[in-house]
């Protein structure tokens, strides 16, 4: 079990102020802490709505344990003047500031860019929003499952008689964060060069609809209008679920000519290759029902560990459908720090997703879970900006700021 530790990595030196909630922006900052950034995180006094989703254990939200990890939690209310003159001080000390409230929001509060870097030219901010900064949707709510009906991406997503089916996970606050993150990056490279900062606008739909890149141009000649293909991939085959004898489902993809011939020998049926119907990835989508009947009849005479160690053999794409309870059991994820348990001050330990990706010289760390709402309030303050404890109290009274004194278990 890892024990908390001092910060590391490639972005040890830079400070991170998040402004956020839920989950784009809080993945974005938690990508940069798990890199060694400093990340002050500002909650309102009622915290950040992510403490509230999902499950928990002695009123200690594990989501929040998580996502907030190696971040500092600050509790500012900024709907008063005092609380935004509070962040508009912690900004000045910054490196970056994420944001992710509806466009306009942050320009209302007095903190946007022309303020935040008037006394920090250096300063990058970067913004996450549902439709981006700009443009006739810029002021509409937009939370991920709804941006990736707005790409094109939920259309095309589930079986082909039934409505679009959503994806069980944030897949696009997640994959909106990386974006983020990367162009903040690319920002701080830039103000190397300059000496000045950049605002970074990235739109959730936009990080969906960059999926839909193969779709674009061939609407644009072709006009076609993919629909939903259930398991199967779109023009690629075999490419899909398959039930094996003991009612597992195995994922095989043999996407190419060289793989598909590997799956003709563990299948035994080298006669398949100079099939006229599967010599070829085009020919093999234009009979994808035929080649699907045949693979899936083999698949179903062996049981899934077995055809996934005959494939795994010949070097063909395949896995079993994991649970997360398959997951705990898997020795790779242990051996590539994937799953990685650390002490908890409340929970004694928790078990986190791990870092990636992975750097050979400097790699990136979980160096203590989340911290609870307004826990390093009185110390953020008082380092950064000098604040007495005299007036942290009065702050306090005033309900400017919530400070959290966490007693640890024993």
């Amino acid at each position: 079990m890892i024990q908390a530790s001092a910060p590391s990595g490639p972005l040890l030196g830079y400070r991170v102020l998040e402004l956020c909630s839920t989950i784009a922006g809080p993945v974005c900052t938690r990508l940069m802490a798990d890199f060694g950034a400093e990340v002050i995180k500002v909650e309102p006094l009622e915290g950040d709505s992510v403490r509230q989703l999902g499950y928990h254990v002695n009123n200690v939200s594990l989501y929040a344990a998580s996502i907030l990890r190696n971040k500092k939690a600050v509790s500012i209310d900024l709907k008063t003047q005092r609380g935004v003159e509070l962040v508009l001080s912690l900004a000045e000390q910054c490196d970056i500031v994420v944001e992710n409230f509806r466009p306009g929001t942050i320009e209302r509060l007095g903190l946007g860019y022309e303020v935040l870097s008037r006394a920090n030219p250096g300063l990058v901010l970067v913004r996450i929003s549902g439709y981006g900064q700009s443009g006739p949707y810029r002021e509409k709510a937009g939370y991920g499952a709804i941006c990736e009906a707005t790409a094109g991406v939920r259309h095309m997503t589930g079986d082909p008689d039934r409505p679009p089916a959503r994806v069980g996970l944030a897949s696009t606050d997640y994959q909106t964060a990386v974006f983020a993150a990367y162009g903040a990056v690319l920002a701080l490279l830039e103000r190397h060069k300059t000496g000045k900062g950049q605002v970074v606008d990235a739109a959730l739909y936009e990080a969906s609809f960059s999926m839909m890149e193969s779709i674009v141009p061939a609407y644009d000649k072709l006009k076609v209008v993919p629909g939903r293909t259930g398991s199967r991939l779109q023009s690629t085959a075999p490419n899909n679920l398959y039930i094996a004898q003991d009612d597992t489902y195995v994922l095989i993809s043999a996407n190419n000519d060289k793989v598909f011939r590997r799956l003709c020998q563990a299948m035994q049926m080298p006669h398949l290759i100079d099939d006229p119907r599967f010599a070829t990835v085009k020919a093999r989508a234009e009979n994808i029902d035929a080649i699907d009947e045949v693979v899936g009849a083999w698949v179903v005479q062996h049981g899934s560990r077995d055809v996934q160690t005959f494939l795994d053999n010949l070097g063909v794409p395949v896995s079993l459908v994991y649970t997360i309870a398959d997951i705990y059991q898997d020795p790779h994820y242990r051996e590539r720090d994937m799953l990685v348990t650390i002490g908890h001050p409340q929970l004694e330990h928790i078990t986190l997703t791990g870092v990636t990706p992975k750097l050979s010289d400097t790699p990136g760390a979980i160096h203590h879970a989340g911290p609870a709402l307004g826990q390093d309030t009185e110390a953020v303050l008082s380092t950064m900006l000098g604040i007495d404890a005299e007036e942290l109290v009065q702050l306090e009274k005033d309900g400017v700021i919530g400070i959290r004194r966490v007693k640890e278990r024993h």
